[in-house]
């Protein structure tokens, strides 16, 4: 384990949103220099302005290129790798030079991680519909990682820090199986393969994290676990013979348990990770009790990325009300993936 300072990336995301806000009010925080020498990738401009807004007075620096970072200065490094014309679009409201701004910025990060530019990258929310408009058509962050990686084994996680009403002491990491589709086609989606490597994702990242025995729940994907098929028999004919092959190959995991009882009994310390069949089965748990330190990681990249659970929020963006909690908490759990595995980014 090292103790140095990682190179972070923080990306602006959606200009129209409370990116910049965050990324700005996370600048103030006298903790963020103690655990990482951060660069900010976006538009000079947007950040000033998110400075002004917040009455930030941290110094920044524009750079041309990450060749010419001083990474001992006091200034942070502002790098803008876009000619999307993020200076013109309207607060709080979808705009396609918002959505190829948020993609250039991911996408530049990304490579530049891949090329061991920078040791991380700690994203700011981006939305969906922009990204469409500017004909972008990806789901979120979590795909144009995985193609710029070229990888296929992938998933999203929700981790929890320890602490609040996380009993666990490595936290808790909720990841899915399936992410952005929609719920009629989730038991069509889901497979042996699939489940059992969302187990394995999981298991990797707790190891990375300290955990040295991860203990991994599985949810059933149909209320009380199909009741004997009743409900459903995805739990007999998918979930337990991938669960089963987990355990073959060493994982200590368990399931499928209904998620309702799984979620409650992980987060008073029973589990380490957990593995949901679908987005919302996983969120809502872990954003009811934990919204604002709940950090997204993607899982099975060679890049380390993280970013807060919250969205771009445009009904409070550029009006000053932002919190900047989750996105510390991202940045920080970034850092520490990087002081357990510093080669892996």
């Amino acid at each position: 384990m090292t103790q140095q300072r990682p190179r972070i990336a923080l990306t602006l995301g959606d200009v129209a949103g409370i990116g910049p806000e965050v990324v700005a009010r996370s600048l103030e925080d006298p903790r963020l220099l103690q655990i990482c020498r951060p660069i900010i990738v976006g538009h000079p401009d947007v950040i000033r302005r998110a400075q002004r807004l917040i009455g930030s007075t941290v110094s920044l620096v524009l750079i041309p290129n990450l060749r010419s970072v001083d990474w001992n200065s006091t200034s942070i490094p502002v790098w803008n790798p876009s000619q999307a014309k993020v200076t013109e679009v309207p607060d709080g409201q979808i705009d396609a030079r918002a959505g190829q701004g948020a993609y250039d910025y991911l996408v530049a990060a990304t490579r530049a991680a891949l090329h061991g530019e920078i040791d991380a990258i700690t994203t700011a929310p981006l939305n969906k519909a922009a990204l469409h408009a500017a004909g972008l058509n990806f789901p979120g962050h979590t795909e144009i990682l995985a193609q710029e990686c070229g990888v296929a084994e992938f998933a999203m996680m929700l981790y929890l820090p320890p602490g609040g009403a996380i009993s666990g002491a490595s936290g808790l990491g909720v990841a899915h199986v399936t992410l952005h589709t929609s719920i009629r086609s989730v038991p069509g989606l889901l497979s042996i393969p699939r489940i059992q490597e969302t187990i394995q994702l999981v298991a990797h990242f707790l190891q990375r994290i300290g955990c040295p025995s991860p203990r991994v729940g599985v949810t059933a994907l149909n209320p009380h676990a199909g009741e004997q098929g009743l409900f459903g028999d995805e739990e007999a004919t998918l979930i337990s013979p991938a669960v089963a092959a987990a355990r073959q190959a060493g994982i200590n995991a368990i399931g499928p348990i209904p998620a309702d009882a799984l979620l409650r009994r992980a987060v008073h310390g029973e589990f380490d990770g957990v593995v949901a069949m679908y987005h919302d089965q996983g969120h809502i748990a872990l954003k009811l009790i934990g919204f604002e330190r709940a950090v997204n990681v993607t899982l099975g990249l060679p890049i380390i990325r993280t970013s807060p659970s919250h969205g771009t929020a445009f009904d409070i963006a550029w009006q000053g009300k932002a919190r900047s909690d989750g996105f510390f908490e991202a940045v920080r759990t970034a850092a520490q993936l990087f002081q357990y595995h510093p080669k892996t980014a």
